[in-house]
């Protein structure tokens, strides 16, 4: 048991890196669809590459998408909505107009009493009136009655205030009656109606027809309107449906052992419908259990082979990434998002996979690593997805394409209009590529399926997302983003201020050591933003005793002369212990602070080591006291900060400068960095440290020519 957790923890990363890969490959493998492949590729407009093909079965012919559309909306142009009628409307609304006119009727009949009759005759005056109570109110409940029986329709998206006629059911208990929307009244119409009736109305004592329009002029008889008709979305939602599904989804049939297409053939729009339609029938047949695990098994190899191939160029070309579990996480889950997004989008009917903003994927990569692995991740990525979606060599070459193009164009990502531009190429990219594929398979313009430009649009547009989601995964997995290291690059940043002020020395040479960073990394491969930052604060410890180094010794005293070597030593080695613990309280990043751990590496302060064995040859030298304690330098931007550091602050001590000596300088320092192995954990090669000194001889050459020349003191 002892032996067996001994084993689990010597080989504990590995163990984690194979559960991330398994788990990764049985999430794709179940994302996939159970569908056999068609193993045929075909396009229309080109010649049929393959092997003459025979029907083995009788296979239906299905109607093309258009057709069945073309089919729908002919249908849903002639179908009549239905209204369901609600008898409930008219009894409420005739309850509140008696309720109103017995109201209105004894306020008018005092109106009229004051202003027309004198006291002695207001018991003739009520007597006159109610004999015509009844005549007013039978009138005005036949109005009412007949327009709610007719019946008053309410507007929406069908009905537009009455605006033209649409034919429609009225459904009146089990019964539905065929109408039209003329025939009805609207709200509008209904008032309309009514006023005229009263306009119209003449009493048995026509002396009367002026009394009689007063008074219903003031019961509002609009206020007793409501709309009785209402539109039943589920009735005729239920009847749609209905109508859609006798739709035939298919337009003849080819029987079995009949030649659908011989090889060299041009595939035309029939053939090719036929051909669409045995690729359906042959995927949806593959239904038997044994197939589904045959399938399900081939599934497993065509994927774990692109992971496999994925885990092997991490290893063999970014070995810094791959020893990272974090990181190797973070691409795997980023690859299963998306291949999840593009599965839910294959089977949806509503979404086109080109709305499917996939480059989102290599410009994150780009942001937090290279645009090499961005480019091989994007491969992988639209070959998997090749497997789900339709018409797989046309979106893996629009990807491809589009994709290289998304990475060309997020040169420097810490600018917010790039990624505007890049949406913006994206969408053209898109659209000219799609553009000359549709002219290559359909021979016209008129075929092209122009909604495919909106749902690159639209594409364009998500890329946009690139932003939050960068923000998102830099907080989740401690990445730096460029757009971060810009921020943290600004010498205004209260730590660079800190030590422009009690280590101006020291922050002088940071300045030229990032600017010796940046431009070996631009030519070495390397990220020139990330080797700049980490230059700029690789000695912040030294704010803690300034003067222990000799760029910040200005009026001629050293304090290293009360000292002896190995206090000395201690000091200048403590610089890397102390620059980390700022570092932590300033909450700076860490891959920051693994420049400040590696950039002196397993070194040794060389002055005072040589010092105390010229001085004490007799004695044992222990050389843990003047050496660093590492680790070395794991990547290419720390072994290119290291050997700036070195050669910068060694060309301090130079009495005379020329371009012979800074040659041999950077010679000399590097050559012995290369001789202690302090590169052997990073992926630099041979070449791209003669690059290297190429840079750090021509721009040291141009920085020192007109230099202040400093005394030989001990530095770092």
């Amino acid at each position: 048991m002892k032996h067996f957790i001994q084993i689990i923890k010597n080989f504990y990363k590995g163990i984690v890196k194979g559960l991330i890969l398994v788990v990764t490959l049985a999430i794709m493998v179940y994302i996939f669809p159970r569908e056999a492949k068609f193993k045929y590729e075909f396009y229309k407009g080109k010649p049929w590459m393959h092997t003459d093909l025979i029907a083995e079965t009788n296979t239906p012919i299905y109607k093309t998408d258009s057709e069945l559309t073309g089919e729908k909306d002919s249908i849903l142009k002639d179908f009549k909505p239905y209204f369901s009628y609600d008898s409930s409307v008219y009894i409420r609304e005739l309850s509140k107009m008696k309720y109103s006119f017995n109201s209105t009727w004894d306020s008018y009949i005092e109106k009229k009493y004051k202003m027309s009759e004198a006291t002695t005759g207001r018991d003739r005056l009520k007597a006159k009136l109610k004999k015509t109570r009844s005549e007013y109110l039978s009138y005005l409940d036949n109005v009412i009655r007949f327009i709610y029986k007719k019946g008053i329709i309410e507007t929406n998206e069908l009905i537009k205030n009455g605006e033209g006629s649409i034919p429609l059911y009225i459904l009146r208990g089990n019964l539905a009656e065929e109408s039209a929307s003329s025939e009805l009244f609207t709200q509008k119409k209904a008032y309309e109606y009514a006023f005229l009736q009263i306009e119209n109305f003449n009493p048995k004592n026509s002396s009367e027809n002026k009394q009689a329009f007063e008074f219903f002029k003031q019961m509002n008889i609009g206020n007793f309107l409501e709309p009785n008709l209402f539109y039943d979305k589920e009735m005729s939602e239920r009847e749609k449906q209905t109508l859609i599904d006798d739709i035939s989804l298919t337009a003849g049939m080819v029987q079995a052992g009949e030649r659908i297409i011989s090889r060299g053939e041009v595939v035309t729009a029939d053939k090719y419908r036929i051909l669409e339609s045995l690729k359906k029938e042959y995927e949806a047949s593959s239904g038997t259990s044994f197939n589904h695990m045959m399938i399900i098994f081939g599934q497993i190899i065509i994927v774990g082979s692109m992971l496999a191939i994925l885990y092997l160029f991490l290893f063999h070309f970014r070995k810094e990434i791959f020893l990272n579990n974090a990181h190797t996480f973070f691409i795997l889950l980023l690859l299963t998002i998306f291949v999840l997004i593009i599965r839910l989008a294959a089977s949806s009917q509503d979404i086109s996979v080109y709305f499917i903003p996939l480059v989102i994927v290599p410009i994150i990569i780009r942001t937090f690593f290279d645009s090499r692995l961005a480019l091989f991740i994007h491969m992988v990525l639209i070959m998997i997805v090749g497997f789900i979606v339709p018409n797989s060599f046309e979106f893996i070459f629009l990807s491809f394409n589009v994709g290289v193009v998304a990475i060309f164009t997020m040169t420097n990502v810490y600018r917010r209009w790039v990624l505007f531009l890049t949406a913006i190429f994206v969408t053209l990219s898109y659209s000219i590529l799609y553009l000359g594929l549709g002219v290559i398979q359909e021979g016209n313009l008129q075929n092209i399926n122009w909604l495919n430009f909106a749902w690159f649009a639209g594409n364009g547009m998500l890329v946009l997302l690139s932003y939050p989601l960068i923000f998102i995964f830099e907080k989740t997995f401690g990445f730096l983003s460029d757009a971060t290291l810009m921020e943290l690059a600004d010498t205004n940043q209260p730590l660079l201020r800190d030590l422009a002020e009690k280590a101006p020395g020291t922050f002088q040479h940071s300045l030229q050591v990032a600017n010796l960073s940046e431009e070996a990394c631009r030519v070495v491969g390397g990220n020139p933003m990330l080797v700049r930052t980490g230059a700029l604060y690789h000695d912040i410890g030294k704010m803690m005793d300034p003067l222990y180094f000799v760029e910040n010794q200005t009026s001629g005293f050293n304090p290293h002369d009360n000292l002896n070597f190995e206090d000395s030593a201690a000091i200048i080695i403590g610089h890397v212990t102390k620059g980390v613990e700022i570092a932590g309280k300033n909450k700076l990043p860490q891959p920051l602070i693994d420049f400040i751990l590696t950039h002196h590496g397993t070194s040794k302060v060389q002055y005072f080591y040589r010092s105390f064995i010229k001085s004490y040859p007799e004695e044992i030298v222990d050389d843990i006291k003047f050496s660093y304690p590492g680790p070395k330098p794991s990547t290419i931007e720390m072994a290119v900060l290291m050997m700036a550091d070195s050669v910068e602050a060694a060309s301090r001590s130079l009495k005379s400068i020329d371009a012979d000596k800074i040659n041999s300088l950077v010679e000399k320092i590097i050559t012995f960095q290369l001789e202690e192995g302090q590169f052997n954990e990073t992926p630099i090669t041979l070449v791209d440290i003669t690059r290297i000194k190429k840079i750090f001889k021509l721009r040291l050459t141009n920085i020192y020519h007109a230099r202040i020349e400093y005394p030989d003191k001990p530095g770092d």
